[in-house]
């Protein structure tokens, strides 16, 4: 089984927040953010997660993250989601 890395964009249902991360297993992520064990998603709880981007190397999905990160945009964050559907 070839190990991927994937980047995420997860949406509040409650709040209009947006969350970007990146992980090896997007499942058992997923479960983290939802059961309040990250400290910086738990207040927003539940998410649903809106974008997936998948990577070869976390070294490819890090840059990515960060880049996505760096747009500090709501706008921009939703035209891609809006684009990937």
């Amino acid at each position: 089984m070839e190990l991927r890395f994937t980047v995420y964009i997860l949406k509040s249902e409650l709040h209009e927040r947006y969350y970007i991360g990146q992980t090896n297993d997007i499942e058992k992520r997923l479960i983290r953010h939802n059961k309040g064990y990250v400290k910086s998603t738990k207040a927003y709880i539940p998410w649903t997660l809106v974008y997936v981007e998948d990577f070869k190397t976390r070294n490819e999905s890090v840059s990515r993250e960060l880049e996505l990160k760096r747009w500090k945009s709501k706008i921009k964050i939703k035209e891609l989601i809006d684009t990937s559907r």
